[in-house]
């Protein structure tokens, strides 16, 4: 029996994906639920698995090309033992089609309209879809191919590698275009005197962990403070629809995090019903999906407010960009001892600079200095946090 393998739903609002790595070919046997290909949408990367025991029979898709759901990825034939399949010859190979799209195949949409708007011509292209057909994937190589290749070469040019960029990132350049075109954006400073979390922290980090099973951070202290700031003033955690202003009674903190595929902002969902070891650990395990690839639709969708620590990196100030729909965002920074005035004399202090990009058309001054010195208040007397104060 011969079963089609299918792009499934990406999720809401996802409808292409790209095709970021192919783990079978043609002639290999697999088992049932083993990984086929990797998709990579603008949000995640996605695996489709085989449905049963068997065996590829046919690929209809190359690593680059860009497919929509419903599209057919491979053929497969349940159950049956894997294949040999002999390579080309050498003369076969020369006599592949080389015309691509020629006067007998005529380009489909999609390539046809990508060629023109960017000056390719497709009768150069070795076209690798069926009977040498040229596909927008092929287009896509084209354009991405290093421009060296089709030139002379410059005296005293520099060496370069040109490499298409990935789906996320596509998504990532985007999106934070659209929030500096669109949002008013500014953004606020102010510091913070780490001593009491640092010392709170130090004193019962290993009867957290012991008890807990999870590392005691500072994110923990930092989510508990915005969302009570949050609280306080709503507009930090609502956002612009149209002429409306929608108030959010919820409070889903993206946490901004690296991964292999790029910058990514899972969600920690109710993070007003946690405590600290139920915040340290949905962090972490965010965390942990986000190294692994594992982050699905549902993780990064939502949130109402983000923090991002580039203190990590080493950063010791910066101005984030808001993540639309989103009205603000909380910059955190590398601890850093510095002198400072306390009670009239000179003393060490642990010191982070904190910083609040807002969107000013719906966040004024006022209410985001507020927030920011009241997060400020909030970490310098932990006690607060636990009192609810």
């Amino acid at each position: 029996m011969t079963i089609e393998i299918k792009v499934p739903a990406l999720g809401e609002s996802v409808s292409e994906a790209a095709i970021a790595k192919l783990h079978k070919k043609v002639g290999d046997s697999v088992k049932a639920d083993e990984l086929i290909v990797e998709l990579e949408t603008d949000k995640v990367t996605l695996e489709v698995n085989a449905p049963s025991d068997g065996v590829i029979s046919d690929l209809k898709v190359k690593e680059g090309d860009n497919v929509k759901v419903g599209d057919l990825i491979a053929m497969m034939s349940a159950g049956g033992a894997a294949v040999k399949v002999a390579a080309p010859a050498q003369n076969a190979q020369a006599a592949a089609p080389t015309q691509g799209a020629n006067a007998s195949f005529p380009l489909s949409p999609a390539p046809k309209k990508l060629a023109a708007e960017n000056n390719v011509d497709t009768s150069k292209l070795a076209g690798s879809g069926k009977d040498g057909r040229v596909t927008k994937g092929d287009v896509l190589d084209a354009i991405a191919a290093p421009t060296a290749a089709a030139a002379p070469a410059v005296a005293g040019a520099k060496p370069t590698e040109r490499v298409r960029m990935s789906k996320l990132r596509q998504k990532i350049a985007e999106r934070l275009k659209e929030s500096q075109n669109t949002a008013a954006i500014l953004t606020t400073f102010n510091e913070v005197d780490m001593t009491a979390v640092m010392a709170l922290r130090g004193e019962y980090k290993d009867a957290f962990e012991k008890k807990h099973g999870v590392k005691l951070g500072f994110m923990s202290f930092f989510v508990k403070a915005c969302v009570t700031a949050l609280k306080e003033l709503p507009a930090v955690n609502a956002e612009i629809d149209g002429t409306d202003i929608v108030y959010k009674n919820f409070y889903d903190i993206g946490v901004a995090v690296g991964s292999p595929q790029g910058l990514v902002v899972p969600v920690l969902r109710d993070a007003n019903l946690l405590n600290l070891a139920q915040v340290e650990k949905g962090i972490s395990e965010l965390g942990v999906k986000a190294r692994d690839g594992k982050l699905t639709l549902p993780d990064l969708a939502g949130a109402t407010f983000t923090i991002s620590n580039g203190g990590v990196y080493g950063s010791l100030m910066s101005t984030p960009i808001i993540n639309p729909p989103q009205s603000a965002i909380l910059g955190m920074h590398k601890i850093q001892e510095r002198v400072m005035v306390v009670g009239g004399e000179m003393k060490i202090r642990p010191m982070m600079y904190l910083a609040l990009s807002y969107d000013h058309r719906i966040i004024d001054g006022k209410e985001a200095v507020t927030f920011l010195v009241r997060v400020k208040e909030l970490l310098e007397d932990p006690r607060r946090l636990v009192l609810d104060l």
